[in-house]
């Protein structure tokens, strides 16, 4: 859905790379165990040998060559002043990280050590603590613990599988204060309380409906667990139509999932007057004038339903408006790719206007987190284009009687394919003389890649006086580019055309294509903190849901029939007049398309 554009670029000097201040916490998203639609963190515990003591410990999450941990000790014997647990591993398990006590290791044994705030424990007394770690093979659950040194036989829960998918990290650091109360059980923020990142600690909505269409699919139940954007893509989405859940609906279900720890639901506020005037695929269903059906039919009842107190214990992170401001900079006069219908957008302000409003309404709301939208790097990239459109995020953030608090950061490459890192080159790589960005791929572009993209950009706005702690999100849901055509290491030095085409992990025939892009591959799986600045790795748009029809199809919605989504299509200014490579038979954007999701889980990288 995200268009890109360019205008005339002149070779400059490299930006200073990203410095983020916000804290870069080693936490990841806490995700569905199965692909039911529930967000349970399954557990594991094992028991061992003594009177006086017993340990439940539990697997709460597991992933990739990577786990996460909670132990549970019980003192069933007489009161102490401090305490060590010790076990020992099977599987070649080695611990990286702990909170709540030190926890070392020494071959396969390991040792965690009480702390001063935590090591007196009466009898019937319960302390806990954690750590991360890696394995590889297998991860068998340790079946026997010391308490000081003597074996531990209380009752356990009987082990059970572990689940697969990346952890729910507590602070990478304990308390400075020791608690009054040595804790027994992970503390919870109280609901209303903004944090500085929604998704750390937290685990994050599954959309049932999108997992029962993914588990439908042949391997399907693979990815089916994933978390996934909720798209409002208009008025009747509120309530629910055609048979699908509406707002207050999935808030239920989420409440649900949440179980007793931290919850995030994620919220596609998409419905502007004159949406996508550069496209045609997703335009919406209100016209260039109809600002004041927007704030009273959309917004205003969805921020009704997000304000009531039921729903205050979840956080809910809101992505506001894909693919509206930047078309005011790259798609208006005097732009070459200039559209009348971004002209008219342009003059009336109602972007702007309908932003502004959003983002103070849906931002006063304590425990809503609003980022808007920002683009790829293959649309804005452009020193020409980066600038002005920082500027204008800027002014509509403050437009309406908002302010810049209203926004809690930016997502970047929603519903796009833009790779997350091109590892194979940089924007500072020369081939015989010539700079990396006199390529025809790069074009002069400032970065390469969305990572980059996401933290220079990030770094813009703070120096435009965003907040410092400004968070950055980045949809992984369909850049992954891997299969047998993903570059094994550089292209070859013969030119610098052929040094970046020979090793670019993004295959696309130019950055301007956005539409069901053929050999595309799942990206990232969803990730709390993943880098600094950057607050998480999302799936905001569901893997599997169209970009757009191949051919014209009627349909109710506003929906128009864009020929960047047909494969035979040879392009147009803003992607260089190259050919579209969309894949075949697409149906309608946002509608199910099967053979495009069976591709995305073949292409997938890191490989299912």
């Amino acid at each position: 859905m995200s268009r890109t554009t360019r205008g005339t670029h002149a070779p400059r000097p490299t930006v200073n790379r990203l410095r983020s201040s916000r804290t870069a916490l080693l936490a990841a998203l806490g995700l569905l165990a199965a692909s039911g639609a529930t967000a349970t963190v399954l557990s594991s515990s094992a028991g061992a040998a003594s009177a006086g003591c017993r340990v439940d410990y539990q697997v709460s999450n597991q992933w990739n060559t990577g786990f996460g941990a909670n132990v549970v000790l019980t003192n069933l014997g007489d009161p102490v002043s401090s305490w060590t647990v010790e076990w020992t591993f099977a599987g070649g398990q080695q611990v990286t990280q702990g909170w709540n006590a030190t926890v070392t290791q020494s071959g396969t044994a390991v040792t965690a050590a009480s702390l001063s705030y935590n090591g007196s424990l009466a009898t019937g007394g319960s302390t806990s603590f954690g750590f991360n770690g890696s394995y590889s093979g297998t991860n068998p659950v340790p079946t026997a613990f010391k308490l000081n040194g003597v074996s531990c036989n209380g009752a356990t829960t009987p082990p059970t599988t572990p689940p697969t998918t990346p952890p729910t990290t507590p602070p990478t650091t304990p308390p400075t204060t020791p608690p009054t109360t040595p804790p027994t059980t992970p503390p919870t923020t109280p609901p209303g309380t903004r944090v500085d990142n929604p998704y750390a600690g937290a685990k994050v909505y599954v959309n049932p409906e999108w997992a029962a269409h993914a588990a439908a699919e042949p391997g399907g139940t693979r990815v089916s667990n994933q978390p996934t954007g909720v798209w409002l893509d208009r008025i009747a989405a509120i309530a629910g139509a055609n048979g699908k859940m509406g707002l207050r609906a999935h808030l239920d279900e989420a409440l649900r999932q949440k179980g007793s720890g931290e919850l995030v639901i994620q919220l596609v506020v998409y419905d502007l007057p004159g949406r996508d005037c550069a496209a045609l695929s997703s335009n919406g269903e209100l016209g260039p004038t109809e600002i004041d059906r927007y704030r009273t039919e959309f917004i205003d009842p969805i921020a009704a339903v997000l304000a009531d107190p039921k729903y205050a214990a979840l956080r809910i992170v809101t992505t506001v408006e894909l693919d509206s401001l930047p078309n005011l900079v790259t798609n208006t006069t005097p732009r070459a790719t200039a559209t009348p219908t971004c002209d008219v957008m342009k003059a009336n302000g109602n972007y702007i206007k309908g932003i502004g409003y959003a983002l103070k309404k849906l931002g006063a709301i304590p425990n809503v987190y609003n980022y808007a939208d920002a683009g790829h790097h293959g649309w804005l990239g452009w020193d020409d284009n980066l600038g002005p459109s920082a500027e204008l995020f800027k002014q509509a953030a403050t437009s309406e009687g908002g302010s810049l608090s209203d926004v809690h950061g930016f997502i970047v490459n929603t519903a796009n394919y833009s790779a997350l890192q091109e590892k194979n080159f940089t924007i500072d790589d020369t081939v015989g003389g010539t700079s990396v960005r006199q390529s025809k791929w790069v074009d002069w572009n400032r970065y390469v890649d969305e990572l980059s993209y996401a933290q220079g950009l990030r770094a813009k706005l703070v120096s435009l006086g965003f907040d410092s702690n400004l968070g950055m999100l980045i949809d992984t849901s369909r850049n992954g580019w891997g299969g047998t055509a993903r570059p094994a290491g550089p292209g070859p030095q013969t030119s610098v055309d052929a040094y970046v085409d020979g090793g670019r992990y993004d295959r696309r025939l130019n950055t301007g294509n956005w539409c069901n892009q053929a050999g595309a591959g799942l990206g990232e799986r969803p990730q709390a903190a993943p880098a600094p600045g950057i607050d998480a790795y999302v799936w905001m748009k569901p893997p599997g849901e169209s970009d757009g029809a191949s051919k014209p199809v009627s349909n109710p919605d506003g929906k128009g029939y864009d020929g960047m989504c047909d494969p035979a299509y040879t392009g147009n200014p803003r992607n260089n007049n190259h050919m579209s490579g969309a894949l075949p038979n697409a149906p309608l954007s946002g509608e199910w398309f099967s053979s495009q999701f069976q591709e995305l889980m073949k292409n997938a990288y890191p490989a299912l």
